[in-house]
């Protein structure tokens, strides 16, 4: 990132609470072909604060992000958001996934597309657009097309033009799995600054140094079942789920995974 980048939010640039907040979750299930991928999930999401997903392989992080942002729909459950309908709770909530799309445009022009989509005035998203680049490092690049960028600087932009939408919730889907560890340290600084400007930011990492650096909260899920949640600083001093642990420690889950239930000394693990 720029040297010159300020991470530190005008009033112009902070968000534009909506309120869509708590988001929850109630006894949620996902099934494709008769297999249950998420299963009787239950959770609820309020503070401005920064979650964590975690869990192996398949576990079911990313489903439960785009079910939480009304890409697909629950078989079974409900996904609700303070009362208000989905419509509403779109327009305050952005998404940010781990292969960056970008528009054939420049990266100004890739940021103004979508505020104009919003409605917003010339003079407003010209303002807005030069605070957010200027924040997220990437002024020097305006006039860049976006597919020329490279891939921290284009997870840098997509970032930044879910962040220009002034969203209450921002969910990442692994945003750094592709970034070299300097691409990724100027990414978790962004993060960072976005969760301190009110933003409610709900991310999936394989990354538990990562994991550490950035939550307030984790959620560990395995085989698509929430198994434990808890303060940061809790979990990764010593979870209590034995799952868990076991992650922790870089261990393999070696059960089968098309098992019903994993072996029986597991059946008594806490926080399911």
């Amino acid at each position: 990132m720029d040297n010159s980048a300020n991470l530190n939010l005008s009033k112009s640039a902070k968000v534009r609470t909506a309120h869509i907040l708590p988001l929850k979750l109630k006894d949620v299930s996902y099934e494709i072909g008769g297999m249950r991928l998420i299963k009787d999930l239950s959770v609820e999401f309020s503070s401005p604060s920064l979650t964590v997903i975690l869990g192996p392989n398949g576990a079911g992080k990313s489903l439960l992000l785009r079910l939480c942002h009304g890409l697909i729909e629950p078989s079974s459950g409900t996904v609700e958001w303070g009362g208000n309908e989905n419509t509403l709770a779109r327009r305050y909530q952005a998404m940010v996934f781990q292969r960056p799309i970008m528009l054939r445009r420049n990266v100004f022009a890739n940021l103004d597309h979508s505020l104009k989509h919003r409605g917003i005035k010339k003079a407003e998203r010209i303002n807005k657009i030069e605070e957010i680049l200027k924040h997220t490092g990437l002024l020097r690049l305006t006039k860049v097309p976006a597919r020329r960028l490279s891939v921290g600087e284009q997870q840098r932009l997509a970032v930044a033009r879910a962040w220009s939408l002034d969203p209450e919730v921002l969910f990442l889907d692994e945003p750094t799995a592709a970034l070299d560890p300097a691409a990724t340290h100027s990414l978790e600084e962004i993060i960072d600054a976005i969760k301190k400007s009110g933003t409610k930011v709900i991310m999936s990492t394989h990354d538990l140094g990562q994991a550490k650096r950035l939550a307030d909260e984790v959620l560990f899920l395995y085989r698509g079942r929430l198994l434990e949640r808890a303060d940061a600083n809790q979990f990764f001093d010593q979870p209590e789920n034995d799952l868990a642990q076991s992650f922790m420690r870089g261990e393999l889950l070696w059960w089968n995974r098309h098992e019903l239930k994993p072996p029986e000394k597991f059946n008594n693990r806490k926080g399911i």
